[in-house]
């Protein structure tokens, strides 16, 4: 099959990762087809009107990669940068993360190009809201349910709610995830990515020997995942000696006080100022030497110019994709540092969206502390999953998570045979 979106070099990273992993299940060529490519890519034009009167076109994306196993879940970013090749990477990822873990959903991702700290909040509101009136015939509670992600957050979804309601004649609670908790979101979703990256890492840390209060940590991306990754393995006992965001990157051998870091972020909306650590470069910060290095922003910062300088014993996978294929050869390759692939690592967040979505449904709504024990289960159980795969196929951490979540996608698939 040709597709357009094999000139995105984020969808070819991931059509890579899935071929390797293809191979290694022995899928059969038509079948491959048919998990590769999204069921559904829809862009759509965004008429909108400014503060100051005029009406500015912007772009959207929604990718749905398959509804074999229930309705398709993924993030909606904010980014000017986005474009329908990278969507469409994400939802496949997103795709074989779910399938991981055990949620009756396919993949999906959005995004809309424009850059949200360039514009009021009005202006935002309104963006957010034309596009989820263009979803509205592709989207439903059974269909495709939307969350935050870069760039988006907890008030977007409020907004897409109300719009989705309105149309409805009621309110549906159950469209979207990540929404504040007086409209039905969930406790615990705004820190579930960040708090199952740092369980997950801790983890691991303690499987290899490792004592909390001996670990040091460089964040690369401070927004909500990294800050929360932060908190919880601060909480933990580890020492974070290096954060960052677009402003820059903050460094302290000695560890940063990762709460004033993040009320200086709140007020000011980035670090730049911030005088808490020592200034360095986004690049300086990968190249750190640290116990665990966490990317925690967007895809591809991990290539083949610096992964032969990476210093950590621990990559923790916090964003999408943050590590290309040739940098992940070179990780192969060197065996002196332990990956936590992303599918894995930044699961927690879809699982407590999961979570959300099923107490949306029930009208019957869970305390935190229940939440975090459910979330904590399911990462053992896929963690303990793909420890027994990576050893069973003799891959790597990557190869064994990607190989059990396509396996069960084509497995759906051959299950429910092909409609004529």
């Amino acid at each position: 099959m040709i597709s357009s979106l094999n000139t995105s070099p984020v969808f070819s990273m991931a059509c890579r990762q899935f071929e390797r992993a293809a191979d290694l299940l022995n899928l059969p060529t038509d079948l491959r087809e048919r998990l590769k490519y999204p069921k559904r890519a829809m862009s759509v034009s965004l008429p909108v009107r400014m503060d100051n009167g005029d009406v500015r076109l912007f772009e959207g994306y929604r990718v749905q990669h398959h509804l074999t196993m229930g309705p398709t879940k993924g993030g909606l970013r904010f980014h000017p940068d986005v474009c329908l090749g990278e969507v469409a990477a994400l939802a496949m990822w997103m795709s074989w993360k779910c399938a991981l873990v055990g949620l009756p959903y396919g993949g999906a991702k959005g995004g809309i190009r424009f850059d949200p700290a360039a514009h009021s909040q009005a202006e935002v509101e309104r963006i957010s809201r034309r596009f989820m009136q263009e979803m509205i015939p592709f989207v439903g509670p059974n269909v495709d349910v939307m969350a935050p992600d870069v760039g988006s957050n907890p008030q977007v979804m409020a907004w897409m709610m109300d719009t989705y309601s309105n149309h409805a004649g009621h309110s549906v609670p159950a469209i979207v995830t990540g929404k504040p908790v007086e409209i039905g979101g969930s406790l615990g979703r705004l820190e579930a990515t960040g708090r199952g990256v740092a369980y997950l890492v801790k983890r691991y840390l303690e499987g290899a020997g490792y004592k909390m209060g001996q670990v040091s940590v460089a964040i690369q991306g401070y927004g909500n995942v990294g800050s929360q990754a932060a908190l919880g393995l601060s909480g933990y006992g580890a020492k974070i000696i290096a954060i960052s965001d677009v402003s820059g990157a903050y460094y302290d051998p000695s560890g940063i006080d990762v709460h004033e870091a993040l009320r200086y972020g709140h007020l000011h909306k980035t670090l730049d100022g911030w005088n808490g650590a020592e200034k360095i470069t986004n690049e300086e910060l990968l190249e750190l030497e640290c116990t665990v290095l966490i990317p925690a922003a967007l895809e591809r910062v991990i290539t083949s110019e610096n992964a032969s300088r990476i210093k950590c014993k621990f990559l923790a996978e916090a964003a999408n994709g943050p590590t290309s294929n040739e940098a992940d050869r070179i990780l192969e390759d060197r065996g002196d540092v332990e990956v936590i692939p992303d599918v894995l690592c930044n699961s927690g967040g879809v699982i407590v969206s999961y979570f959300e979505w099923v107490q949306d449904i029930q009208s019957f709504f869970w305390e935190h502390d229940e939440i975090l024990h459910k979330l904590f289960s399911i990462l053992d159980k896929a963690r303990y999953e793909v420890e027994c795969q990576k050893e069973t196929l003799g891959v790597s951490r990557r190869m064994a998570a990607l190989t059990l979540g396509i396996s069960k996608v084509a497995r759906a698939k051959e299950l429910r045979g092909l409609f004529p």
